[in-house]
């Protein structure tokens, strides 16, 4: 969902990095859904970069 959202709002990996001060291997990960817990900070600092609502990026049934 996450690598989805950033790639419609043509954000590259390197740019979400820069946005929420997380590691591009921890982003890559959580994209590709390797990371089963997401701290509610990290979750908070994605989705203020991606400028949608902490619930859209864990709800895998909503479209962006």
């Amino acid at each position: 969902m996450i690598r989805g959202i950033r790639q419609g709002r043509k954000m590259s990996l390197p740019e979400l990095e820069a946005q929420t001060g997380l590691n591009r291997g921890y982003l890559s990960r959580l994209e590709r859904e390797q990371i089963g817990d997401v701290g509610s900070e990290q979750l908070r600092r994605v989705a203020a970069a991606l400028h949608v609502p902490e619930g859209l990026i864990l709800d895998e049934e909503t479209t962006p």
